[in-house]
């Protein structure tokens, strides 16, 4: 697949995953879009904390549906290829033949088999909050430099969207669009002003701080704009 193509189809894809207000439908969409990107079978999403090096899991995706792993819950300092692979912030691909020595016995399903994995992590900046591993591919598939590159891309992107979409959590259920509405008008940026700015019609604009105004319980745009800066979601 040439990279400019994955590049921009990951873009796009991840950018409509914003406006999503369910969480939980969120990230199933997110590993659809991985799979459906890239020459993978199967998806293991888990969160990740620094502190403690606690790896959790969320949720699966691979031919059989969707499937929840709150169950996993690993010190990765046990398991060196998906550390590293955080240490590094960088997609890692684990051949077959490395298996035990970096993710030990723990997961393997049949102890007559044993499988290459991937692990892309999921950052905000210099902290990783998560990570996907797979470990069921195409055929022929070469995990070389360049689609290395384009896995940790993802990951990097993931974890700007995860970042947005927290604040959007936090606001009961503000879009992408309602938000950056908000904060150009904390600016001190007129309606007329946004038409230019965001290129929507002021008939849309007006929509969306009406719909703001709702789901935050307040009366008008100016408290809309208070209530925002005190949550923090805005300045």
């Amino acid at each position: 697949m040439p990279s400019k193509l994955n590049h921009t189809m990951m873009q796009q894809g991840l950018d409509q995953l914003a406006d999503i207000t369910s969480s939980e439908e969120r990230i199933i969409q997110l590993l659809q879009i991985y799979v459906e990107l890239f020459p993978v079978k199967n998806a293991l999403l888990f969160r990740y904390s620094p502190l403690g090096h606690l790896a959790e899991g969320i949720v699966s995706i691979d031919s059989t549906g969707i499937n929840y792993i709150f169950s996993i819950r690993d010190d990765v300092r046990s398991l060196p290829g998906i550390f590293s692979a955080i240490h590094e912030y960088q997609a890692k691909y684990i051949p077959s033949q490395d298996y035990l020595t970096q993710l030990g016995s723990k997961y393997i399903p049949n102890s007559d088999s044993l499988y290459s994995v991937l692990v892309v992590p999921i950052c905000t900046g210099s902290t990783v909050i998560g990570y996907i591993c797979s470990n069921e591919f195409d055929e022929e598939v070469m995990f070389h430099q360049d689609l290395l590159s384009d896995f940790t891309r993802f990951g990097n992107l993931s974890g700007k969207l995860f970042k947005l979409t927290s604040k959007i959590d936090s606001t009961h259920g503000l879009s992408k669009r309602e938000l950056e509405v908000m904060e150009e008008l904390a600016k001190g940026g007129v309606i007329k002003q946004l038409v230019d700015i965001l290129g929507i019609s002021e008939t849309t604009i007006k929509q969306y701080v009406k719909s703001v105004i709702k789901k935050l319980g307040v009366q008008n745009r100016t408290q809309a704009v208070a209530e925002l800066v005190r949550r923090g979601v805005i300045s």
